[in-house]
């Protein structure tokens, strides 16, 4: 996703433009952020491998893409020269920057560099039946993790310092799911390529703008609609609902010194409570302008969404499907059985 707060689209400058981030819930599609980072001062996280974990070895991402995804996917294929533009605007010069400013700005994850953290990665990956990409962690004092997929080159995620100091490894790790949820479904492409053609519109005199502007409610319709689809990776790899909402919650109002104090089951509460807020005519009515202009749902509505497919007959069908593997073992056993 490019890198925009998560409630508008910031496209001012190529040199300059970012992938999805996020105002609300600081995890994200793909950001291409080209600034300036402080000096790393090292993060210190406790990580271990999992006992056994359930891994989805023939996942397709169509098995737990959210309908809504579907539905815009197929609005977006249907703009005319979309991806044959995109990739004339993505050329080498582009994916040259954006990986000289990660190498050059942040470290890269890898069993002889926070090792714990490359466990997470790798593990998350498996159990989605997808290649781990590289992982870099970035020193920042926002909480926010993005993924870049460019012209079919190897993908990365990069995760900023304060985002492993806020979480708990499950925590940390449903997050890493989430952005591998972008690059299973293919979403970091469609993002950089709707972005810089949204840029491009906006130079042109006369109709450039309002073309920019269809595009861009429509891209933040898709851009929802993916996320709920990445929070269901999420749970995949969790394997428990609360660990996703504990995240969707830390990243809305939450911090390290107050972690001890925070309830899910209030959150969900919370959010069941916006339901009943927002379900008069007027209540909709400001719930879709409140929406409207962000390229993320709202992080109770995502607490909702996930909880609810937690529940869902669909989940469970999955959860069926899969095998578990014990660490150190190849021997596989169906759930259940």
């Amino acid at each position: 996703m490019a890198s925009v707060p998560l409630s508008s689209l910031s496209l001012n400058s190529l040199s300059s433009f970012t992938s999805t981030a996020s105002d609300y819930l600081r995890f994200a599609s793909p950001t291409f952020q080209f600034s300036t980072v402080t000096k790393f001062r090292g993060v210190r996280f406790a990580v271990t491998s999992r006992a056994s974990s359930v891994v989805f070895r023939n996942l397709d991402a169509d098995d737990f893409r959210h309908p809504l995804d579907k539905q815009n996917t197929l609005i977006l294929r249907a703009i005319p020269g979309l991806t044959e533009i995109g990739k004339v605007l993505l050329g080498s010069v582009t994916e040259q920057v954006m990986l000289l400013e990660n190498i050059g700005t942040s470290l890269l994850v890898s069993e002889n560099q926070l090792s714990d953290l490359h466990k997470l990665m790798v593990e998350a990956a498996d159990i989605l039946n997808i290649d781990a990409p590289d992982l870099y962690v970035r020193q920042s004092p926002v909480p926010n993790a993005y993924t870049l997929a460019i012209s079919g080159k190897k993908p990365f995620v990069v995760i900023h310092t304060s985002l492993v100091e806020l979480l708990t490894r499950e925590e940390l790790q449903a997050v890493l799911a989430h952005e591998l949820g972008h690059l299973k479904c293919d979403h970091g492409v469609w993002l950089t390529f709707a972005n810089i053609l949204t840029l491009g519109a906006y130079t042109i005199p006369g109709l450039g703008g309002m073309i920019a502007q269809s595009l861009e409610e429509q891209l933040f319709r898709w851009l929802r609609a993916a996320e709920l689809t990445c929070d269901r990776a999420a749970l995949l790899v969790a394997q428990d609902p609360k660990v996703v909402v504990s995240v969707l919650m830390k990243l809305a109002g939450g911090c390290p010194s107050m972690a001890d104090q925070l309830n899910v089951d209030a959150f969900l509460e919370q959010a069941r409570s916006y339901d009943k807020a927002s379900a008069s005519p007027v209540g909709w009515y400001i719930r879709n302008a409140q929406t409207r202009q962000l390229s993320h749902p709202l992080p109770v509505l995502r607490a909702r969404e996930i909880d609810e497919w937690s529940r869902s007959q669909e989940y469970g069908t999955l959860l069926k499907r899969a095998t578990r593997i014990t660490a150190g073992s190849k021997v596989l056993t169906t759930p259940g059985r």
